[in-house]
């Protein structure tokens, strides 16, 4: 495997500043140092029509969300994203950068949901936050100005794995979901992290480090809500884009988790970016591929919406990609 030029030379910057892993620091200076460097590869900050914050009813109090409308009449197509983070770090600052894209590009509304955080709250809050808030959303579309036949869930990493778990569930108890979008995510918990010791870059002792915190069992490991890779139907669930990188430990049960998803019918794209990190999606302002995945995502969201492609749209570069387009499902 062979990294892009831009990763070379984003890891020669963070082993030549000695930069420590996030999972030789104290959670509180591992909290801070995840956000900076979203903050510092993200790019310029792109603004809204609104931007607003609200508060919900959880399962364990209240929840904040944070919602992204772009201009445009009447109830609109929405996504809810999860940041990612491990189930231990993050925000709805995290995913700032991310839903402000997606807003204008889509365009759809765009919120985000500030789930709780291992290890205060492991395994399984995380999951019944983010079922809650869709939810609740959907029940609510009129306050929030949701079109809840165009309701979708998506989140990169932690979040991926998130929105896939919320799917799961969504399809038993509701509500009923257009799309999913999972960006490199965690689908299968009960192995051995694989990959590399590179320190210098996310790493199979980085997913150890967010598996402790956040599954305080580890038979957890085997339930689907933890690794959705193991739930034995996949069927009914909402079309899906899977988006992998190349020198990612999670890779190969992002890969796997799309080919099931296809094998129980479910409409499934797979998009590979060669030569890429974990955590490339959140850093367009470092990797050219960053930005044209999330290019591609707000595409995929936009045909699963079925809203009409604009000029910008028709112009966006595809990545390898493996199996059928989206079809209507």
């Amino acid at each position: 495997m062979t990294l892009h030029p831009e990763v070379a030379a984003y890891r020669a910057v963070r082993a030549a500043a000695g930069t420590p892993p996030l999972y030789t620091q104290t959670l509180a200076e591992a909290r801070a140092a995840d956000l900076a460097a979203i903050r510092a590869g993200g790019g310029p900050v792109e603004p809204v029509t609104e931007v607003r914050d609200e508060r919900i009813p959880g399962p364990a109090g209240e929840l904040p969300l944070r919602v992204y409308r772009p201009s445009g009449p009447g109830p609109l197509p929405t996504v809810l994203y999860f940041f990612g983070g491990g189930w231990t770090l993050g925000s709805i600052d995290t995913a700032d950068g991310i839903c402000r894209r997606l807003a204008n590009a889509v365009p759809c509304q765009v919120i985000t949901v500030g789930y709780r955080l291992a290890p205060e709250h492991p395994f399984p809050a995380a999951v019944h936050d983010c079922h809650a808030a869709t939810s609740w959303i959907a029940r609510h579309a009129d306050r929030l100005g949701v079109d809840p036949t165009r309701l979708a869930v998506g989140g990169d990493s932690a979040g991926g794995n998130l929105a896939a778990a919320v799917t799961l569930l969504s399809r038993t108890d509701g509500p009923p979901l257009a799309a999913q979008l999972l960006i490199y995510p965690n689908t299968d918990q009960s192995g051995d992290p694989v990959g590399d010791d590179d320190p210098a870059l996310f790493n199979r002792h980085s997913v150890a480090w967010y598996r402790r915190h956040y599954l305080s069992d580890p038979g957890h490991a085997r339930d689907p809500l933890a690794s959705p890779l193991l739930a034995d139907d996949l069927s009914g669930l909402p079309p899906a884009l899977v988006i992998t990188a190349e020198l990612d430990p999670l890779r190969a049960e992002g890969q796997r988790y799309a080919e099931r998803l296809r094998d129980a019918g479910v409409p499934t794209r797979l998009a590979h970016y060669p030569g890429m990190i974990h955590g490339f999606f959140a850093m367009p302002g470092t990797f050219t591929d960053g930005r044209r995945a999330q290019e591609g995502a707000a595409a995929f969201l936009r045909e699963r919406f079925g809203l009409s492609a604009g000029p910008e749209a028709a112009q966006v570069d595809e990545p390898a990609v493996t199996g059928p387009a989206v079809a209507d499902g």
